[in-house]
């Protein structure tokens, strides 16, 4: 965890309550809140349509395929195809592994966190995209689709969930932005996620999204991604 941890208003640090009361007795919040998903997505679709199809044709560059699909775990635990704007070389599982073989340092940092600072999987276009997050706006499809919503828990692999120390991630639809991503994100590790993802769960309001998806615009402008 960071050090000097950032200053949230009280509301958005409570105590969480408990996971009917937070989320089973609220079924207006979560109707509205996939009402708002769709609306915000049709609306912003178009811009994000452009840069995706620009971006593609940068990527197809090497003759590689522009998007990457893999399975990630949704609300109750269902599997979901994610999408993104592919970041990686194509033997991107090999180079992993041989990369981890040849450096225990690494090999200890990706246990940990499931993320590598400096990762050999990724292109010089692809640090671009993940240092600003643009190679997730393919996920606006997953949003309109209903396996995601703008604002929830990060996207994990199904071989993840045996590190991941808790229940409330399985309540809620993964979120594009997030408590933890506007939070530590990459100061944290993978199993602290579950601290943020019960803490949202526990506070989730229009109040709670609308902040973080303000956040999430300075996140973005900062470059903190990996």
């Amino acid at each position: 965890m960071s050090k000097n941890p950032r200053i949230y208003p009280h509301w958005l640090i409570a105590r969480p309550l408990s996971r009917d009361s937070a989320i089973g007795t609220r079924p207006f919040y979560l109707t509205a809140k996939r009402g708002f998903d769709i609306l915000a997505t049709l609306i912003i679709g178009p811009l994000a349509l452009a840069i995706i199809g620009v971006l593609a044709l940068l990527i197809r560059l090497d003759g590689e395929k522009a998007f990457f699909c893999q399975p990630r775990l949704g609300k109750g635990g269902r599997v979901f195809k994610l999408w993104k704007l592919r970041t990686m070389v194509p033997d991107a599982e090999r180079r992993l592994e041989e990369y981890l073989e040849a450096n225990p340092p690494a090999r200890v940092e990706w246990d940990q966190t499931q993320k590598l600072q400096n990762d050999p999987r990724v292109t010089s276009l692809g640090k671009y995209l993940r240092k600003y997050s643009i190679d997730e706006l393919p996920q606006l499809l997953n949003v309109l689709l209903g396996d995601m919503s703008l604002v929830g828990p990060r996207p994990m692999l199904p071989e993840q969930r045996p590190n991941y120390p808790g229940s409330a991630y399985f309540t809620l639809r993964p979120g594009i932005t997030g408590l933890w991503q506007v939070s530590e994100r990459n100061m944290s590790t993978f199993a602290q996620r579950a601290i943020y993802d019960t803490r949202y769960a526990g506070i989730v309001s229009f109040g709670t999204d609308l902040s973080i998806l303000s956040r999430t615009i300075f996140v973005v402008v900062r470059g903190t991604g990996v």
